[in-house]
């Protein structure tokens, strides 16, 4: 259990801010390649001119995650010329809990050695035995951290009291593969918002998706528009006017969902979308319901939509929907047309 859970870490970094306000990158343990640190950079806020101090941040880059946890240093400590430092660890999975667990104590350690050597010792304890454990520093058992409870940490239903009916929306673009932006000028309300959708299309369990904290530099577009859909989060306004970038924008502060224009066909609104609106709506606003069974209720409406989809697949030659097929079914033309593309996005489509 401890071997496969634990190679999904990939490495452990250090950046320290000193007295004269200069922040650099000190250590890391085995490496990180030059690009993605000059990105780690970037996403830390050590290094984003005296901006918000943001104590906990993730995010994805070329299929890597990263989660960076950064600290005040209280005097006195160890670490004597050192005002702030953020640890940075990379993995291959989602796990934000996970990851700010360890770090926690890793940052415990830093402050009391003011060495990276009892942390690396840490980061291979985890690595080898799935644990770490010191007393006053805390203990950290990977195998508390099931991927399952990450997909569900968030609120489903705190996503449907802000949007309500436009909640389809969103769902419809998730299971069409399309391309969500989301703008929120606060970093943690992006990442507590984005890090719930994907549980809208439970029955693909894809976190690989989200990108919850995306600069606009080109590299990163670059590694956005290698994914043919996904869910990604923006602090800067100017993202409203990328609309190259996204099929749906959901401005986050005023609560506003926007369809881009050239989505606005396929993502066409009937009365199947109705019905799977009223049904997350009533399941959400159901104070005895949880949020994994409000985000059950939902999986089992769309596996009833997808099981559907592949008995018409079924009827079809080699198992593959035509456009032709589906008409001769007679569905209402806003049924027809999001049937046809879920059966792209599910690879269920002759091409």
């Amino acid at each position: 259990m401890a071997t496969t859970e634990t190679q999904l870490m990939l490495s452990v970094g250090l950046i320290e801010k000193d007295v004269n306000g200069d922040t650099l990158w000190v250590w890391c343990y085995p490496s990180v390649a030059s690009d993605l640190r000059q990105l780690l950079l970037s996403k830390c806020c050590l290094t984003q001119d005296g901006r918000e101090f943001h104590t906990f941040v993730f995010g994805q880059f070329c299929r890597t995650w990263y989660y960076i946890s950064t600290v005040e240093v209280q005097e006195p400590t160890a670490l004597n010329k050192v005002t702030h430092f953020s640890i940075v660890v990379t993995a291959k999975d989602f796990n934000p809990e996970k990851y700010a667990a360890l770090s926690r104590i890793l940052c415990r350690m830093y402050i009391k050695h003011g060495s990276p050597v009892k942390m690396m010792e840490a980061y291979i304890t985890v690595l080898t035995k799935g644990i770490c454990q010191s007393d006053e520093n805390g203990s950290f058992l990977i195998k508390d951290y099931d991927v399952r409870k990450a997909y569900l940490a968030g609120s489903v239903k705190d996503v449907v009291s802000q949007f309500g009916m436009e909640t389809i929306i969103l769902y419809t673009a998730l299971m069409l593969k399309r391309r969500i932006v989301v703008h929120h000028p606060r970093i943690e309300a992006l990442l507590e918002f984005t890090r719930v959708l994907p549980a809208l299309a439970w029955h693909r369990k894809d976190w690989s998706i989200l990108h919850p904290y995306v600069h606009l530099t080109d590299t990163e577009l670059e590694d956005l528009k290698k994914c043919p859909g996904y869910i990604a989060g923006f602090v800067d306004p100017e993202v409203s006017n990328r609309s190259d970038l996204f099929d749906v924008f959901v401005n986050l502060p005023d609560s506003v969902i926007t369809v881009s224009q050239g989505a606005k066909d396929a993502m066409a609104m009937g009365k199947l979308h109705k019905d799977v609106g009223q049904l997350i709506v009533q399941s959400a606003e159901d104070a005895e319901r949880s949020d994994s069974q409000v985000i059950k209720d939902v999986s089992v409406k769309t596996k009833e939509i997808l099981a559907n989809l592949a008995a018409l697949a079924a009827e079809c030659e080699d198992s593959k929907i035509t456009l032709e097929g589906l008409k001769q079914h007679r569905f209402p033309p806003a049924t027809e047309n999001f049937l046809f593309h879920l059966a792209a996005a599910e690879q269920l489509l002759r091409i």
